[in-house]
């Protein structure tokens, strides 16, 4: 065979070994179409909105959603509007999120306000939009913005320490002062000196202008007390109309030294004007689910002496009692001896426990009022006149946290929500061990062979490094393993409040914090809008082995959905996040195992949980999807620094490994957050990674592998998960902006792989990344990684094929596709002898099917789907039988720590990258699934 194969060859080739088949029966749309099974939700008409969690909320306060819409169908300029259950208008505000290629709208962005009743489902529909009665008025100033809902009037700064001096209803400030707030100290030791921290501002802006929503940004720094600046911080402010309701969203990014900037404390600060009497004080904090514990801050209940019974009701909930002089004099005469509780603190320092402590004032002892296992994390401070009801979402999945309130025997109280409790050990975010040797050049002590393979005599540190990948799996390099540059982001809700709320009204609080309301179409509405690729369609159980491959995915969701409890899958830095590969032995999974820990959207386990959401309205699914994307869009990506717009490959620590890469940072996993949310901080972070490819030129993803085409200085391009995370960040801004510089760059790299000798088995270009020009290499040689299709890129080439005409990037998509899996013989009669097969035949089974669908290539059909099952359904073959496989083993006792529910043979290989084959395969080529 003459390796020197010419591209008009290799697409010669490959067309003839496809040739003379029969032509699938039906489309991928007709595919679509003839499905037989349902979806879970059966909407009447098209763009119906339910809430994702399955009946409406007992409260909402404002949400925000994304509607998809089909090419062409409604134009730039349409005015939409939205109707309830019973048919009548109910106020939106509606924005474009996204347009198609020919300028129509492909996604809008709606939101609606909770002052006006919650209806069972809505439905949107092009008209004009009813107006509310009250809107949100904005006025900027110098100084800062005002914002008016109707219901409350807050001052919202743009420079200087507080983000929000004050806020008034009717006519009375109620909240005062909120600021950022914090400590951090030089050592991790208990006892080292905290020096204090708060909020510095140096920008705002007027994001939404109403007339239903409104969003405020600030953006700043936290400052020390000696006036350095540190930890920038975004803060977004959300109000709706004739509402009593914010929402913040808190963003900060670590810039300070590991080794020195130990933060001890983090949180979110403000004051309550304490206006009523001692004895109309009351304080709430909320227990697990919609559990209450409710105390005045000088009670009348429990006394020697009785008030009488309308005294203690009134006071139990949480109105004015009558006067004092209508009391027992007993008890109105002696009400000077009875102790004022000033001081009361809500501590959540793990996932299983928090406790609650109250105290009469500092210089006194904090005495144990309750105790539980997990707090949902909302709290009121004020009186029968009015106050502050307020909450963390995630509270106690984001352990430590805390909720402290001061001085409620003052006349102002002073409360901080702890995003990290001072309680807590200070945060020590170091990498977690010394290198090991791995940074030393010189020769290794003696080593046995890796899967046969003697090692070479290593002289240099890469070299170890690699060795050392071959034993823990964990890709090592001094320096790499910072935490400069990750974020976290935190929602916190309040409520300016007339009285004290009923215990009813605070459950259902507790409620909507920890699981704020969403609403969301139905999968048809996806589907037939054509978004996220046409590679998917609906759950179809239309043969004995399709119902199989659905029982198989629900399977999957509802394991994951368990391990997060049973294994603790929470923390501040953790939470969103799944584990990566599970150890048999110790019956854990992998935590404490270089690149065998956390996942950090290995193998697309973002996408397979959106699409698994798209398909069926899966609430599970979603919920996951979207503490996944919350995580993994600020923790596993860097936001600053030297590693800025990279994301971190799997390890012990999400910013552990030295392989900072695009494939983690991409924007093909984020994307389905922010369209079907309209999620601001995820929309911030698409456009930060927009030119992450920019640091090819600085970081060489295979610089350690010998043997490349490239110099380690030279700037390349990897063809597939380079690739494929860079054109899916060009295409979400050019979906979201129209931008046509950002179309070009797409077009020029489509051009440049069609046209190239090997098209997508060329392995790397050189790349500009001014002009984002790929310049295959001389003499390339065919060449392949299993990876290449493990990050989007499937989807992505989908979506690129269907919006952008260019024949010469298609053709060497489905040579790929057809290719890949292809018999020993086809693969060497089109790339030549010197190639060689990566395998993972399962994961591929998808690309094959795409080709075969798209082509409509019968034969091609029947190889997908024994390419997807007969591996018994495991990637590796180490799934058991079908019988056994929709089962787990229940451990308790001496094995295990705590109950945990074990399947071994699952990981993300098995469940993601086979989630996604099996959703494509069967949406494809289902029919031949039998």
């Amino acid at each position: 065979m003459n390796k020197n194969i010419s591209r008009r060859d290799f697409v010669k080739n490959t067309a003839m070994a496809a040739a003379g088949l029969p032509l699938l029966s039906s489309s991928i749309a007709e595919a679509k179409q003839n499905k037989l099974s349902k979806p879970k939700f059966i909407a009447t008409e098209p763009n119906t909105l339910t809430w994702v969690d399955g009946s409406k909320p007992a409260l909402q306060y404002g949400t925000a959603f994304g509607v998809p819409w089909p090419k062409g169908k409604h134009p730039k300029g349409t005015e939409f509007r939205l109707i309830n259950a019973q048919g009548k208008n109910v106020p939106a505000q509606t924005w474009i999120t996204a347009t198609w290629p020919d300028g129509s709208i492909k996604w809008t962005g709606h939101a609606i306000s909770g002052a006006d009743t919650v209806s069972d489902h809505y439905q949107v529909l092009p008209g004009k939009p009813s107006l509310p009665s009250v809107t949100v008025q904005v006025k900027e100033t110098n100084d800062g913005v005002y914002v008016d809902t109707g219901k409350m009037k807050c001052v919202i700064s743009g420079k200087g320490e507080y983000l929000i001096p004050s806020i008034e209803r009717n006519g009375r400030k109620i909240f005062e002062n909120g600021c950022l707030t914090g400590s951090k100290q030089s050592s991790p030791e208990t006892g080292s000196p905290r020096v204090p921290f708060t909020s510095d501002i140096s920008a705002i802006k007027v994001e939404q202008n109403g007339p239903i929503r409104t969003v405020i940004k600030i953006d700043g720094t936290h400052k020390n007390s000696d006036g350095t600046k540190w930890l920038p911080f975004s803060v977004r402010l959300y109000f709706h109309a004739n509402s009593d309701a914010i929402r913040m969203v808190h963003t900060f990014v670590f810039d300070g030294d590991e080794h020195e900037d130990f933060i001890s404390s983090l949180g979110v600060k403000f004051e309550v004007p304490m206006h009523d009497e001692l004895f109309n004080r009351h304080v709430r904090l909320s227990g697990q689910g919609k559990g209450i514990w409710a105390e005045a801050v000088q009670g009348l209940t429990g006394l020697r002496r009785d008030p009488g019974a309308e005294v203690r009701k009134a006071q139990i909930d949480g109105k004015a009692v009558p006067p004092a002089h209508t009391w027992d004099k007993r008890v109105s005469s002696r009400i000077h001896w009875i102790p004022r509780w000033g001081d009361y603190k809500l501590s959540q320092l793990s996932a299983n426990g928090f406790k609650i402590e109250k105290r009469t004032k500092p210089g006194h002892s904090w005495i144990p009022a309750d105790q539980g296992p997990r707090s949902s994390g909302t709290a009121y401070i004020g009186g029968a006149s009015g106050g502050v009801a307020f909450g963390m979402r995630d509270f106690w999945k984001l352990h430590p946290t805390q909720i402290d309130i001061r001085n409620a025997a003052s006349d102002k109280a002073e409360v901080t929500m702890w995003l990290w409790s001072p309680e807590a050990q200070p945060m020590d975010i170091r990498f977690y061990h010394d290198g090991m040797g791995q940074e030393i050049n010189g020769p290794l002590p003696d080593v046995e062979a890796v899967d046969g393979v003697e090692p070479s005599i290593p002289e240099t540190a890469y070299a170890k490094q690699l060795d050392a990948l071959n034993i823990t799996y964990e890709d090592y390099e001094p320096g790499f393993g910072t935490p400069y540059g990750v974020a976290r982001s935190t929602d916190l809700f309040f409520v300016i409040c007339e009285g004290t709320p009923s215990k009813t009204f605070l459950g259902d609080f507790a409620t909507s914090v920890e699981q704020p309301p969403q609403l969301t179409v139905q999968p048809n509405d996806f589907l037939n809008a054509g978004v996220f690729s046409n590679m998917w369609g609906l759950p179809d159980r239309s043969t004995k082995k399709l119902s199989e491959l659905e029982d198989r995915l629900d399977w999957s969701i509802q394991y994951y959905n368990d391990q997060i409890d049973q294994r603790h899958w929470y923390g501040f830095w953790d939470y969103g996040d799944f584990m990566h590969t599970y150890d048999t032995d110790r019956h854990v999974w992998r935590y404490d195992i270089g690149g065998y820990a956390w996942d950090n959207s290995e193998l697309s386990t973002d996408m397979w949980l959106w699409y698994s959401f798209l398909r069926s309205g899966d609430v599970n699914a979603y919920r996951m999807a979207e503490a996944m994307n919350r995580h993994n869009r600020d923790v596993d990506i860097y936001h600053k620094g030297r590693f800025a717009g990279l994301g971190t490959r799997h390890n012990v620590q999400h910013w552990g490994c030295s392989a900072k890469q695009l494939r983690i940072s991409t924007s093909m996993n984020r994307r389905f957050h922010y369209f079907l949310t309209t999620d601001e901080r995820t929309g911030d972070v698409l456009r930060e990674v927009l030119e992450a490819d920019r640091q090819l030129a600085n970081i060489n993803p295979v610089r350690k592998i010998p043997g490349q085409p490239f110099k380690v200085e030279d700037c390349r391009i990897g063809v597939g998960t380079d690739f494929g995370a860079a054109a899916a960040n060009w295409l979400t801004e050019w979906e979201r902006t129209g931008d046509p510089k950002v179309k070009g760059w797409i077009e020029e790299a489509m051009r440049s792989i069609g046209n190239s000798k090997w098209g997508f088995f060329t392995g790397a270009f050189a790349f500009d990344i001014d002009s984002k020009k790929m310049t295959e290499p001389e003499d390339p040689q065919p060449r392949a990684s299993h990876l290449n299709t493990m990050f989007g890129l499937p989807e992505l080439c989908a979506e690129l094929i269907e919006l952008i005409d260019i024949a010469e990037f298609k053709e060497a998509w489905l040579n790929y596709c057809r290719l890949y899996n292809a018999p020993q013989e086809v693969q060497e009669a089109a790339l030549g002898n010197r190639y060689r097969d990566p395998g993972f035949v399962q994961s591929h089974s998808r690309i094959t099917a795409y080709a075969a669908a798209i082509t409509k290539d019968e034969k091609l059909a029947e190889r997908a789907v024994p390419e997807l099952l007969d591996d018994e359904w495991g990637v590796h073959g180490n799934a058991p039988k079908m019988e056994k496989l929709l089962s787990t083993t229940h451990l308790e006792g001496p094995e295990v720590l705590n109950p945990v529910d074990e399947a071994p043979w699952v990981g993300t290989n098995d469940s993601a990258q086979w989630g996604l084959a099996a959703i494509q395969v069967s949406a494809l080529v289902g029919k031949h699934v039998k």
